[in-house]
């Protein structure tokens, strides 16, 4: 029998991967990827492997996650090395508790490989520090649900020194900015939107929560980070950074509001 590697492709950037997920690609048998994986990760698959796209796109599930895990047991049971491959990290809005799962009650053996989860490639492609001590003192990650699931969300646990990152907030970021103000976030909270992070496509948009309501649509995968950690003190610095500039401030003068 095979082994299942669960790895993560991290949020675009090929040189992201680590050096563990670079080798087991470069000599797999078989590769199950999400759509979310660059096509720069996927050149790194060894071209004697049989490469099947799982992914969704527009809303849509070539598989289904059930499929998906039967695939994985069939494969792994036939194959030497397997290989699920995850945009950002596997264990983070990845599934790959179910398909776990499945393995286990195979018996088939598995290894979770981490990556760079789309918080903080976006973090960094912004210039964010996410726990800046200055102004946060914890995160919260999570997805933003639409509809009537969506009011489950406890934003009591969301203070002042929170750092929210909302994963796939969609298109709409009027809903996303109601819901916001409706769970008592300030309307000039600031916050950053990040569109493929760590990609040659890549766009950071700063605004407030009152604000996004307005903002022009980001393509996905976008996510959010809402929090003072996003504030124009530290948007003013990520774009001398960015642009080459040597001489921006050292971050610890500048004052975070």
């Amino acid at each position: 029998m095979g082994k299942v590697f669960l790895i993560g492709a991290g949020p675009g950037d090929p040189e992201l991967l680590t050096l563990k997920a670079a080798r087991l690609l470069s000599c797999a048998d078989v590769v199950l990827h999400d759509a979310l994986v660059s096509r720069e990760v996927l050149a790194m698959i060894s071209p004697a492997a049989e490469v099947i796209d799982v992914g969704k796109r527009a809303g849509r599930k070539l598989l289904t996650q059930d499929e998906i895990n039967a695939l994985l047991v069939s494969y792994a049971q036939k194959r030497g090395t397997v290989v699920r491959l995850k945009g950002g990290d596997p264990s983070i809005f990845g599934r790959a508790g179910e398909e776990i799962e499945s393995l286990r009650k195979a018996g088939l053996g598995y290894e979770i490989v981490p990556g760079i989860t789309a918080a903080l490639g976006a973090a960094a492609a912004a210039g964010i520090s996410l726990t800046d001590r200055r102004v946060a003192s914890q995160i919260l990650i999570t997805t933003f649900s639409r509809g009537t699931d969506g009011s489950v969300m406890d934003w009591g646990c969301v203070t002042s020194t929170t750092t929210l990152v909302l994963y796939m907030p969609g298109a709409d970021y009027a809903e996303v900015s109601e819901r916001l103000l409706e769970g008592g976030l300030p309307v000039d909270l600031p916050c950053a939107i990040v569109s493929n992070a760590t990609g040659s496509q890549q766009q950071v948009r700063w605004s407030s929560v009152g604000r996004l309501a307005s903002e022009e649509k980001l393509t996905a995968p976008a996510l959010l980070i809402v929090g003072r950690v996003a504030s124009r003190g530290v948007a003013e610095l990520s774009e001398r950074l960015w642009r080459g500039e040597k001489d921006y401030p050292d971050s610890s003068q500048v004052s975070v509001i």
